[in-house]
This record gives structure tokens, sequence and C-alpha cells, in this order.
């Protein structure tokens, strides 16, 4: 037995491993002592089965036959253990294109040193394990890819798979790809091209996604903190109303003491000025609305606050053309830029709303000291955190088949909106 087929049958039982561990690490399979022991015994009969071939039968149907001695028994071994159908014949056929670094970079050698067979042989058992230690790490990224749906696994495996395919047809069974004919040396640049696009329309369509939940998220904060303030507001009302009523005693002892004394002026100012106190306390009914009449309370208490102008013409029923979240999230968008953009005491924001014939209206006006920059009609900035109220005004609007329309006019900011 001459060194280079000691050579190439040792490089051939490190393929070997290294293609079913790789393939293995791949699989979700919960590695129990039970399936460590069959997996074990899955790969002594692959290499009985491969020794039979390469030793006893013909060593040059060795590679003819690789996918029915090897790929196809380890595939049926990882269904069986991971109890998946689809994914371990994709982790088969991503381990066998992972096998081909071995192979280029002894390529790489031989190239470089003008070496022959030996060299290869020599230069794939060298960075065998190197190479299985480095690509067990991406082991855990891969098998996530298997959580996804059966369209995604697919489109993972479909680079793998062709790859298998030209590989066997062009160079196995084959001299295609040795005779240099162009379609067949084009092809994998060509499944290249194809698997970069693809990936670019995954990618394009999970940014989609995403901003799609960052929206969603702003616009569940933004309805929190404006449930929040109504809270507070609700909550210092009510603790203004338990102390009058604890000192509704009081204020009945002085009124009949201003009674007695025949001091009725006194007492009706008394009077006055209590319920001046109690109208100030409660909160203000713009509307019927109660989810619109709340946010309108709390926004007109921070305009009053602020020093800003409020102004309201509100005439919205209980039931309107909108659910009540995306009423929250429209006006609150709407009020919350208004406010921002009003800097000084003398800036004022109006509004008006109302329903009519089942159609939703609202109309906001503010003061607007800054320039505003539009892109298709639309008010933009650059500024972090900001931008993002006005993208879930035009989403819930576009939702509702609405129209929406943002101008500036003689220093005012106008937002109207119909749906």
């Amino acid at each position: 037995m001459t060194a280079d087929t000691i050579l190439y049958a040792c490089n051939t039982v490190a393929v070997g491993l290294f293609g079913i561990v790789l393939s293995a690490a791949f699989c979700n399979i919960r590695w129990t002592r039970r399936n460590v022991c069959c997996m074990v015994a899955s790969t002594l009969a692959i290499f009985l089965i491969q020794g039979i071939v390469y030793l006893g039968i013909d060593p040059a149907l060795g590679p003819y036959l690789y996918p029915l001695h090897t790929h196809l028994p380890l595939a049926i071994t990882l269904c069986v253990l991971s109890h998946e159908r689809l994914w371990p014949v994709i982790s088969v056929l991503t381990a066998y294109l992972c096998c081909q670094l071995r192979r280029w970079l002894a390529l790489v050698c031989v190239w470089v040193f003008s070496g022959g067979d030996r060299m290869q042989y020599a230069v794939e058992l060298i960075v065998t394990l190197p190479l299985l230690l480095l690509l067990l790490r991406t082991a855990p990224a891969v098998r996530s890819v298997s959580r996804y749906s059966v369209t995604v696994q697919c489109q993972f495996g479909c680079t793998p798979a062709l790859y298998y395919a030209f590989d066997y047809l062009t160079r196995v069974y084959t001299n295609l790809l040795a005779d240099g004919d162009p379609a067949v040396v084009e092809f994998m640049p060509f499944v290249c091209c194809v698997a970069y696009l693809m990936f670019l329309a995954r990618l394009s369509k999970e940014q989609e996604a995403r901003a799609h939940l960052e929206q969603l998220q702003n616009s569940l904060n933004l309805q929190v903190g404006q449930a929040v303030r109504e809270i507070e507001a609700l909550r210092e009302s009510q603790q203004k109303t338990r102390a009058y009523r604890h000192d509704l005693r009081h204020h009945l002892q002085y009124l009949s003491g201003c009674l007695e004394n025949g001091q009725y002026e006194q007492a009706q100012r008394y009077i006055h000025e209590i319920n001046a106190e109690i109208e100030a306390a409660r909160v203000v009914t713009y509307c019927e609305n109660e989810a619109a009449n709340l946010i309108f309370s709390a926004f007109a208490a921070r305009a009053e606050a602020q020093g800003v102008k409020f102004s309201l013409q509100a005439v919205l029923p209980h039931i309107l053309p909108i659910s009540e979240s995306d009423l929250c999230v429209l006006l609150s968008n709407a009020l919350e830029n208004a406010l921002h953009a009003c800097k000084g005491a003398d800036d004022s924001i109006e509004v008006q709303t109302y329903e009519r014939n089942e159609k939703f209206f609202l109309q906001v006006v503010n003061d607007c000291r800054e320039a505003v920059r539009f892109e298709d009609g639309i008010p933009v900035t650059d500024r972090p955190g900001h931008g993002i109220g006005v993208s879930s005004i035009c989403a819930i609007v576009e939702r509702y088949g609405g129209l929406y329309s943002f101008s500036v006019k003689e220093g005012k900011f106008v937002l109207r909106v119909s749906l």
C-alpha cells in the first residue's frame, strides 16, 4: 500500500467524520445517551458500508455511490433522531457544502506550492479539525433557521442543494467542469446571484415587518403614557373630591354661622369660592366620547401648564367609525406634535373635530416657529426619536382608507384628517 493510498484512505475517513459531525450539529437533536449511541452506531455502519464498497467491490465506484452509502443513511438517521423530515436533509446538504472549504483550501496550497495529490490530501487532513471547530461555532445560528417556516427553510437549503447537484453532475459523474464548458462554469455564480437576490427580498420583507412592529410598539407606548397621564388626572380629581367631602362639615358650620349672624353676602361669596374650586378639580367635558374627552382634558391641562392657549370644538358621539385605540393614537399624536411645536406663551393650538354621516374629521392648527421640511407632502425630520407620530397618523388614516394633509400657512401648521 503506497503513501498516496494511505493518505487517500485517511482523508476519506476524515471528510466522512467532518460531514457527519457537522450534519448532526446542524440538527435539533437532544443528545441523550441513547441518541449518542444511535449516532455512533450509525456512523460505524456508514463506514462499514464505505469499506465494503471501496475495498470489497470497486474503489472507483466509491465516489459514484457516495450519496447512497453515506448521505442517504445519514439523513435517515438524523430524521429519526430529530423527529423531523425536511431539516435533517438540509443539514446534510449544508454540511456537504461546508466540506468544500477543505478541498478549496487544499487546492489553493497545491496551486501556490505547485504540489500534487499527496499535498492536497495532507492539507485537507491538517485543516479538518480547525475548520470543524470553527464551523461548529456557527451551528446554533444554522439550527435557528429550522424554527422558521418551511418556505424559509427551503430558501436556506436552496443553495446547498443546487451545489450538491452541480458538484456531482459536473465533477463526479461527468467532466463538464474540468472541460471548461461556459454554461457550467457560470452556473454557480448564477446561483450565488439568485441567492443574493432572494436574501435581499427576504431582508426587505423582514425590515417591513420590523418597522410595523416598531410602529405598533410606539403606538402602544403612547397609549400607555396617555393612560398614565389620564389616571393621574383622575386620581388628583378624586383626591380633591375626598378632601372636599371631608371638609364639607366645616363648610356647613361656617355657612351656618354666617346665616345666624346675618352675613348673607359673605356666605354667598364663600359658596362661589367653593364652587370654583370644585369646577377646577373635575375633568372638563368637551364631548360625549369618553376616550376623546379624557385625551382632550389631559392635553388641555398640559397646554395650560406650558402657557399655550388651547381652544377646542369637539362634537363626537359615543360611537365613532374608528376604534377607540386608533382614536387614542391619532388624537394623542396630533396633539403631542402640536404641543411640541409651540415654544412660547403667545402660541396657541386650535382643534376642531366632529363626526358627520359616519365620517370622522379632525383639524389641528398650531403656531409653528421653525421651518418644516416636507417630502411627498409629509413633514420629515432628521432628529432621532421624531417623526414617529406622523408615521402613526398616516398609517391609521391609510388603514381606514381616509385622507390626510399637512401644510404650513402664515406661520401656522395645519393637520387635516378625514376617515
